[in-house]
């Protein structure tokens, strides 16, 4: 009974462990098969689901796109003479998504020391542009020092490499440069603002004068390199290129012989020269005191470089389009109002005085003795004060008003410089009342009349008026690009009378003969039509001079004003000398070029002739 019990025991003893050794077996293919599942499931959602955005991850860890700036076009004068081009340096670009962060900070201090650029703008340029695969430009113009030492330093400049690019170079240095303006690097609210054109970080673009004016035609588009690189940021192989297109030229109407000449003339004198073509409103020269030179802004500016500019008295404003009292001048316009208001016939003259009353305050003449009784050209020929006075009470302020805006005061000229320019003031009741709170006086009309009060004009605009009487009456649209010179396109009549022309002509002429102007009655000029202008600008402070001139009078070429900013004198003993040496410098040219080409005219008939033999 008890074996047959034990051998029951053994029997199910032996059942319960069928299968047992398989269990392990079992349990750890389950496992795998879990795991397996688990990583196919995250395999499937990589390559399914995230695998665009991993590949595109994978891209940028070994593709750099290498973008190549496209070189800005040439600027020209009117005779193709290179005023501003372009030359090849070296320049620093960091790769941020090849430098480790924790690399970082070592990077940017080497680079500070090469490059003598503070840590916190290093790291400024490159905030935000971590995972960037374009390069970003750290420093431009190296030295060959800082090149030594940055290949020196390899090794512990991640990201960091060194390549050629097109820096902006003005051959002339000051010359023109308030016409020609600068590049410089766009800054972030910049790009904002030009968003949607194409532009981005670390575009260089004009910020001044023409190179902002013609910036469209100029900056040319971006081509680039697509490359592969290793893990330690080193190219491998360029994947694909597309050349960049270089911007447009740009013709000029300057002439530089003459643009020189002029600057020569005003030296270091605070002011302004333009020198015009009043026939169709091309700018032959445009000078501005004091100036700089543009080239500085092609590299990054030390600290000395800019407080030596900076000591100068505002050298970046141009003051050929900044608004002055336009002083006896403007005499022109009130000479024009009356002629062609009717309550005046070219024939009228009138008594002048030492000085004449008005609302109880008393207006002197300049020379605090009067003219005796003048015409309208003696008036202007000795610039009498009190003759205009007379002329500026009958006329009213409204008519003179009305015809100081047909010159083309009180607004811009249209010039290409639009962003220099300002408008100037042509004051009326309106902006009298808004401004000052009381109304429009008779003293006030007194004032206008002979370029004083309220009255601000910019040298351009004085240009553009002179012109009116040079070329028989039409209202010039000023510009500096060489485009259409057609005068037609340019111009617009003032519908004057022709005598009203003719006495303004007359008066400008006689200015020269044997008024106030006759620095310029000489014989090394043609025969020219000028008026001075010396206006008041405050107690203790010295006077602004003018004096503006065309030539030749009876087919005149070329209108020059100058413009003195507190330079004392008078318009007729600082400016018109600096007139006459711009006039002479411009016939001088011209008689050049003409021998020039009446030798040519004759070494081409001896040709033919030996020719013929």
């Amino acid at each position: 009974m008890a074996l047959i019990q034990s051998s029951s025991l053994e029997n199910q003893l032996k059942t319960r462990t069928v299968g047992r050794s398989y269990q392990s077996l079992i349990v750890m293919l389950i496992i795998s098969l879990l795991l397996v599942g688990a990583l196919g499931s995250r395999i499937a959602y990589l390559q399914l689901v995230e695998g665009k955005r991993n590949r595109e991850l994978a891209e940028n860890n070994r593709i750099r796109l290498m973008p190549k700036q496209p070189e800005r076009g040439n600027i020209f004068d009117r005779k193709g003479k290179i005023l501003a081009s372009s030359r090849l340096a070296r320049s620093v670009y960091l790769w941020p998504l090849v430098n480790k962060e924790t690399h970082w900070p070592k990077t940017r201090q080497r680079l500070s020391e090469i490059l003598d650029i503070p840590e916190a703008d290093i790291q400024k340029r490159v905030a935000g542009s971590e995972n960037s695969s374009t390069l970003i430009r750290i420093a431009r113009d190296i030295s060959p020092e800082q090149i030594t030492a940055l290949e020196e330093s390899r090794n512990q400049l991640e990201g960091v490499s060194v390549d050629i690019e097109a820096l902006r170079m003005y051959p002339h240095g000051e010359l023109a440069a308030h016409v020609l303006g600068y590049t410089g690097e766009l800054s972030d609210v910049e790009l904002y603002k030009r968003r949607g054109q194409g532009y981005r970080m670390g575009d260089i673009v004009g910020q001044m004068g023409a190179e902002y004016a013609f910036e469209p035609a100029l900056r040319g588009t971006w081509g680039g390199q697509q490359v592969e690189v290793d893990g330690r940021g080193q190219i491998v192989r360029i994947l694909g290129e597309k050349p960049s297109t270089p911007g447009k030229n740009v013709q000029l109407t300057l002439d530089v012989e003459l643009q020189k000449a002029a600057e020569a003339v005003l030296g270091e004198h605070k002011g302004s020269i333009i020198a015009m073509d009043p026939r169709n409103g091309a700018i032959l020269a445009m000078v501005s005191r004091p100036a700089f030179d543009p080239n500085i802004f092609s590299s990054r500016i030390n600290k000395d470089t800019w407080r030596k500019v900076q000591a100068k008295d505002h050298p970046f404003v141009n003051r050929s389009l900044q608004a002055f009292p336009p002083a006896s001048t403007f005499k022109i316009v009130t000479t024009a109002a009356a002629l062609e208001s009717g309550k005046f016939s070219p024939y009228t003259v009138l008594p002048t005085y030492p000085a004449i009353r008005v609302g109880g305050i008393w207006f002197a003449d300049w020379n605090r003795a009067g003219f005796g009784p003048l015409g309208f050209v003696g008036a202007m020929k000795w610039s009498s004060d009190t003759f205009f006075y007379q002329v500026g009470m009958r006329v009213g302020g409204p008519t003179l008003i009305d015809w100081t805006r047909r010159f083309g005061f009180g607004r811009e000229t249209g010039f290409e410089l639009k962003k220099e320019e300002v408008a100037g003031l042509v004051p009326d009741n309106q902006w009298k009342l808004k401004r000052l709170k009381y109304e429009w006086t008779v003293g006030d009309t007194v004032n206008m009349s002979i370029g004083q009060g309220f009255l601000q004009t910019t040298p351009l605009q004085v240009a553009v008026m002179f012109a009116v009487p040079a070329n028989g009456g039409f209202l010039v649209k000023p510009h500096i690009l060489k485009d259409n010179e057609e005068s037609k396109n340019w111009r617009e009549s003032l519908n004057m009378k022709p005598k009203t022309v003719e006495v303004i002509h007359k008066g400008l002429r006689a200015t020269i003969t044997s008024g106030t102007g006759q620095a310029l009655n000489v014989k090394t000029i043609p025969p020219a039509a000028g008026k001075s202008g010396t206006s008041e600008v405050g107690h203790g402070k010295k006077v602004h001079t003018w004096f503006g001139a065309y030539a030749p009078e009876d087919k005149p070429e070329i209108v020059v004003v100058v413009f003195g900013e507190h330079s004392g004198g008078g318009g007729g003993s600082f400016a018109a000398p600096k007139v006459l040496k711009v006039l002479e410098a411009y016939f001088k040219q011209k008689e050049a070029a003409q021998a020039k080409e009446k030798g040519k005219g004759k070494e081409s008939k001896k040709q033919k002739a030996e020719v013929r033999r």
